[in-house]
């Protein structure tokens, strides 16, 4: 089977297949910036994967898969024991494949698909992958866009601060606590959010902390203890936060 141990470096151009596959568990992993000239899908089935691509930093719990088109360039993070799961597509598939990144949910049938794909020996036949490559183009395709991604501003006063943001100790504070650590006035912040993210850093916290919070219960880590490190004033607050932006608990969101 094509399996890496503890995720080394893979080159997906050694083979001519149409889908190359991979499958990995490793508990410590970054790639570093780099592209491929194929296209990817990069799908976590237990544990979480971090990826930052284009200005995004996008997180993929067990249920969402990434969607990088050859030649974008990205970088993988892997802090957990994750069952990481790569799929290369053979440029000949462009035309039937997203031409932009994606962040999807993933179907109980597409799940299967990318299981079956990344556990094929790399020199399987083309006739013998056919159809079930056919089988997954069509599922992928209806599958919808998750937007489970973060953008992130450029401005020079706040790359000190974001250098650490897929750190464990990244915290990101209220927008006067922000004021005070990059030296910048609140209105200015909230100006260089507005024009380079698109939202208020308001709602840019809120959305970080959401995704922090996913990042962290996909580690396992109790409810109590996430609440407590992400500045939620109780576990209650906290719950209602997730079920407000993902219209379910904590428990029942990744039990889904």
């Amino acid at each position: 089977m094509a399996v890496i141990p503890g995720g080394g470096d893979f080159d997906s151009n050694q083979y001519e297949s149409l889908v190359v596959g991979v499958a990995a568990k490793t508990a410590k992993h970054d790639s570093g910036m780099h592209t491929h000239s194929k296209d990817q899908l990069a799908f976590s089935v237990k544990g979480c994967t971090t990826i930052t691509i284009d200005g995004l930093k996008c997180v993929l719990p067990p249920m969402r898969a990434a969607w990088i088109p050859g030649g974008i360039e990205h970088r993988t993070q892997i802090s957990h024991v994750t069952d990481f799961r790569s799929l290369f597509f053979d440029c000949s598939l462009q035309s039937r494949l997203p031409r932009e990144l994606m962040i999807v949910d993933v179907s109980p049938l597409l799940r299967e698909l990318i299981e079956r794909m990344a556990l094929w020996p790399f020199d399987q036949a083309e006739a013998e992958q056919i159809n079930t490559l056919n089988l997954f183009i069509e599922e992928f395709n209806r599958a919808e866009d998750s937007q489970l991604n973060l953008p992130l501003p450029d401005d020079y006063r706040l790359q000190g601060w974001l250098e650490s943001i897929n750190s464990a100790d990244f915290i990101a504070p209220t927008l006067n606590d922000l004021s005070t650590q990059v030296g910048a006035s609140t209105k200015t912040i909230t100006r260089i959010f507005n024009k380079e993210t698109g939202m208020p850093y308001q709602s840019w916290r809120q959305q970080w902390r959401l995704l922090a919070a996913i990042e962290l219960l996909s580690k396992e880590v109790r409810v109590n203890e996430v609440a407590d490190r992400l500045g939620f004033s109780s576990d209650s607050a906290f719950i209602s936060f997730f079920r407000q932006q993902t219209g379910s608990t904590p428990l029942s969101y990744f039990s889904n």
